[in-house]
């Protein structure tokens, strides 16, 4: 044999051990394949590059989706992410309220999580109290109603799992795991939470079929005298502010709550005038998730629309809320309009088993 020939033998047995002897990937692993960031869906142009204050990369994606999914974030092991941001509602939940674990209520609904990494949010919360999505994914985890959970138990749980480390080290390039990697790999996979292509995109860029002649009308009810577009605004359907639109405010017999169970962005900046006021949600596949508003009082979209004829006054109520010109005529148009901005590729399936 020539010496050539016989390196390439040695060359081809090298590469068959090495083959042979690579361990197979993991079940977790395998179900759920790398797969390389989709682009921006139709009618919503936020690159994943821009995603606020955070790198995306598939491995953090892959990460982050574990980790949203694993109920063993909970104190106890039976709440997850996703128990409250469900896949099938467009990361909100048909509940008026939040459950989290031992069957403790909240106050609030869950927000949406769709397009939630996007340029105009520079706050998380329906309050706005935390400045970074990654902060905002923390929040939940010590929420004694939520998770009940501490960080350094978080972190110590994942420690204790192989799976886990492998995987945070394929993320971030690190021997370690830390609540604050933890954080970003989650802020990551929700990031990835895009939607857009609905029948009101495919229309805008064209297709004058895809609304009904009703959702048409809503929609110039929509952008025109009814001012719906003051709050909910570009692309993403909300200006990332906050409002009082009257939700919740009932006479005060005395001036303790200034007449709001629920203060709202009072709580967190103690100025007046967010009495009330809480931040405008994406309207995007806006029903996919009944009931709606930040207290879930309204059980379906035509109650919601309907709110806007009785505002509640109030001392605090925003005055954009003043110009809305809609009358009952305008209902059932709007509704289908609202209905209109049902979207596609931010849907998810549970993984089918978790890093162990």
């Amino acid at each position: 044999m020539s010496r050539a020939a016989a390196l390439a033998a040695a060359l081809v047995f090298c590469a068959c051990r090495t083959a042979a002897t690579r361990p197979a990937p993991a079940p977790w692993e395998a179900e759920s394949p790398l797969q390389a960031l989709a682009p921006p869906p139709q009618g919503v142009p936020f690159d994943l590059a821009r995603a606020h204050g955070v790198k995306v990369t598939p491995e953090k994606v892959r990460l982050g989706r574990w980790l949203f999914f694993d109920p063993r974030l909970s104190r106890d092991g039976t709440v997850s992410c996703a128990t409250c941001h469900d896949s099938r509602h467009a990361f909100s939940e048909q509940k008026p309220h939040s459950t989290g674990i031992e069957g403790r209520q909240g106050t609030r609904k869950a927000p949406p999580l769709v397009n939630v990494a996007f340029p105009l949010y520079d706050t998380w919360f329906w309050d706005g109290r935390v400045a970074s999505l990654a902060e905002q994914a923390k929040g939940p985890l010590v929420n004694p109603v939520e998770m009940g959970n501490t960080l350094d138990a978080v972190v110590r749980t994942l420690a204790g799992v192989p799976g886990y480390r492998r995987a945070f080290h394929e993320a971030f390039g690190a021997d370690r795991i830390d609540i604050d990697l933890v954080a970003d790999a989650l802020a990551a996979y929700q990031a990835t939470r895009r939607s857009g292509g609905s029948a009101y995109d495919r229309y805008q860029a064209g297709d004058d079929g895809a609304l009904s002649e009703e959702a048409r009308d809503g929609m110039e009810v929509f952008f025109g005298r009814g001012r719906c577009n003051a709050c909910h605004a570009g692309p993403n359907l909300t200006d990332g502010k906050f409002h009082n639109v009257g939700i919740g405010f009932a006479p005060p017999a005395d001036a303790v709550r200034l007449g709001f169970q629920d203060p709202g962005r009072y709580a967190i900046t103690g100025h007046p005038r967010d009495t009330g006021a809480f931040k405008t949600p994406t309207l995007r596949d806006v029903a996919r998730h009944p009931p709606y508003m930040h207290d879930g009082s309204s059980p379906d979209l035509r109650d919601a629309v309907l709110r806007y004829f009785e505002i509640a006054d109030n001392p605090w109520l925003d005055p954009a809320m003043h110009e809305v010109r809609i009358f009952p005529f305008d209902v059932r148009p709007l509704v289908a309009f609202l209905e209109a901005l049902d979207g596609t590729g931010f849907e998810d399936e549970p993984p089918r088993s978790l890093p162990r």
